[in-house]
């Protein structure tokens, strides 16, 4: 079969009946963890109905989010959450969840990334450079474990030092500063 991509690079994905979904272009069935793979990389796609051309890639994308909830890890969304989104279907503002939500997204992810480069950046010109990245790098791996299906990491190095005990909370100290600054 021929590689489909539409002007945006978008890899069509066709699911057809009884069977796994279909990578158009890798030629390749794949899982909904592939697509979730594909997802957290970045990578845009749409899934079609390969009988009747329909998009279904909201209804893909709500099936990948129920099986990373039930994997057994902590829930990402709470269930009074889910409550209130229920709550919300039929009612008058229900049009403008759907913006608020992304909206709320986007700027999680903003203030995530900005708060990763603000740390990263306190450091860089002082002797706790090294010891940030270490930080960050254990900060990183720690919220990978939240994530359900997330490979666990492997443990911190016990450090047992009093030295490297007070350069740690010399440089908690520092954050805090550089976190309030940032509020």
């Amino acid at each position: 079969m021929k590689k489909q991509h539409n002007g945006d690079d978008v890899v069509i994905i066709k699911k057809y009946a009884n069977r796994r979904p279909y990578n158009t272009e890798s030629s390749s069935y794949i899982t909904l963890d592939h697509l979730a793979t594909m997802t957290r990389e970045g990578r845009e796609f749409k899934v079609v109905d390969a009988k009747t051309g329909d998009d279904i890639t909201h209804n893909v994308l709500t099936q990948i989010i129920m099986e990373e909830e039930g994997r057994g890890a902590t829930p990402m969304l709470p269930v009074n959450f889910l409550r209130q989104l229920i709550a919300m279907y039929g009612d008058s503002m229900q049009a403008m969840v759907p913006g608020y939500l992304e909206a709320s997204m986007d700027s999680f992810r903003r203030n995530h990334e900005q708060f990763k480069t603000a740390v990263e950046g306190a450091f860089a010109a002082s002797p706790f450079a090294e010891i940030a990245k270490r930080n960050m790098s254990m900060f990183e791996a720690a919220a990978k474990a939240f994530k359900p299906g997330a490979p666990p990491s492997p443990a911190a190095p016990n450090a047992g030092k009093d030295e490297e005990i007070a350069a740690l909370k010399a440089e908690l100290a520092l954050l805090r500063d550089k976190v309030e600054k940032l509020g």
